[in-house]
């Protein structure tokens, strides 16, 4: 048995490239039977490849006996005469305060430490003692869980380079039975017993049951599903980014994602779309359901959505775009002008003047409804009210039937929100003469009795 483990745990090392000859591994030891294995497998590896071994164990402080396992672990680093980083924390109160389950907030805490430990110590490898059990447990669980592909990947033998998994394609029973064999002392977790926990009622009683009634040979099997899946994954992955970098348009330096030709995705992989979109502006994906995600996908022109975290998106003018979480809200300032000099408004950044002239003899206007309007002088009296627009304006543009809602005029001229609150609103005696990029209002259209003609005229834009 002891030489069919360490064949196997060569095998692993060797097909996923996990140590080289002058590396340096740090490795997790928490004094179990796992990571117990793990060190000795590779003290034995180090008599065939050179490479330096470190250990690192950090203290969750979450039960009486934790105190216990780290000074196993010292003594243990002590007589094998090699170095140990310790570390402790209050897990339980890093949960509270970031509002994550316990085992959340163990994982990340660990994490953090191995890393910085590595970073401390030189090491070029991180060596954790998962295994096949491990595998097959976070496989049941994402699967209850709903996961996706991804998801049901479970734990890869290698992360970013660095992070690996050695004990991966081992069960947990022959990990033990090497220990038994070789006589190595180890500690146990009693709170490994404990059913309040989903991986333990996994363990103790969901697999135990599915091999005892389905298939005996559960366990291996679910780890090779898992890398079916990892192997596949990376494929989808190479496909998603190939899409998903002709689907961002950059404007004004952020990121949008181009809603209309994701609709021409396959589903599958306008998902992984919107995931990698969503990862790239929150930082991960942690609380990203499949709701949401689809949500993304069927997010309508002119809505908002928001996300957890606080992640808010909109869609406008065919684009799906992070929401600036603090924007700040426009002006609220009017002016009366009497038309004699420019106007400056400083909300619009924008200037203005007017100027009556004649009516000369001829059929068409050159309208320009970005910067200029002409009407009926007549018609205009001043002074004029220039004001932000307000919740229930209506008007009649030039040419159309009946009076409208401004925001659902500006909405149809596709005209940005973020400049909507900021553009002027001219008003003469109450009624709305024209807003920049709308035309001119039809109560002061140019007809046949018109003698005078105004033209509101926009002179200039600053910042």
């Amino acid at each position: 048995m002891q030489k069919d483990i360490f064949a196997r745990f060569k095998r692993t090392v060797g097909r996923y490239s996990m140590i080289a000859a002058g590396d340096s591994l740090l490795v997790a030891c928490s004094g179990g039977a796992d990571s117990t294995a793990l060190l000795h497998l590779l003290l034995e590896l180090r008599r065939e490849t050179p490479f330096e071994l470190g250990l690192a164990h950090f203290n969750h402080r979450l039960r009486p006996a934790a105190d216990e396992d780290e000074r196993f672990v010292r003594n243990e680093a002590r007589k094998l005469g090699l170095p140990l980083v310790v570390e402790r924390r209050d897990v339980k109160a890093y949960a509270r305060g970031k509002k994550l389950n316990l085992e959340e907030a163990a994982r990340v805490l660990r994490y953090g430490f191995l890393e910085r430990a590595a970073a401390r110590a030189g090491a070029t490898r991180i060596a954790t003692g998962h295994t096949l059990n491990d595998q097959a447990e976070t496989f049941l669980m994402r699967l209850l869980r709903g996961s996706g592909p991804r998801g049901l990947g479970g734990i890869h033998p290698v992360v970013e380079g660095k992070i690996i998994r050695p004990l991966i394609e081992i069960s947990r029973n022959d990990i033990e039975a090497f220990c038994r064999r070789k006589k190595l002392p180890f500690r146990t977790d009693e709170t490994n017993r404990d059913r309040r926990f989903l991986r333990n009622k996994i363990r103790l009683g969901l697999i135990p049951y599915l091999e005892r009634h389905y298939e005996p040979g559960l366990v291996f099997k679910l780890g090779r599903l898992a890398l079916i899946l990892q192997d596949e994954e990376a494929v989808l992955e190479k496909m998603v980014q190939e899409h998903y970098s002709g689907l961002i348009v950059r404007k004004d330096s952020h990121p949008s994602l181009d809603a209309r030709n994701l609709a021409k995705l396959p589903r599958g992989i306008a998902r992984r779309v919107v995931r990698a979109f969503l990862k790239d502006r929150k930082g991960d994906l942690r609380r990203i359901s499949f709701e949401d995600v689809e949500a993304v996908i069927h997010l309508g022109e002119d809505r908002e959505l928001t996300l957890p975290d606080k992640l808010r998106l909109r869609k406008e003018g065919g684009l799906i775009f992070l929401k600036e979480k603090t924007a700040p809200k426009a002006p609220s300032s009017s002016y009366l002008w009497d038309g004699k000099n420019p106007l400056h408004v400083l909300e619009a950044g924008m200037t203005f003047t007017v100027e009556k002239m004649k009516k000369p003899n001829q059929a068409s206007w050159p309208f320009d409804d970005q910067s200029r309007c002409y009407g009926d002088a007549g018609k205009l009296i001043f002074p004029l009210l220039v004001r932000p627009r307000r919740e229930g304006d209506r008007y009649q543009p030039l040419g159309t039937p009946g009076r409208k809602k401004l925001k659902e005029i500006l909405r149809a001229k596709k005209i940005p929100l973020s400049d909507r609150d900021k553009l002027p609103v001219f008003c003469s005696e109450g009624n709305i003469v024209w807003i920049p990029g709308l035309p001119v209002a039809e109560d002061f259209k140019i007809t046949p009795r018109t003698k005078t003609v105004f033209c509101l005229k926009r002179i200039s834009t600053y910042p």
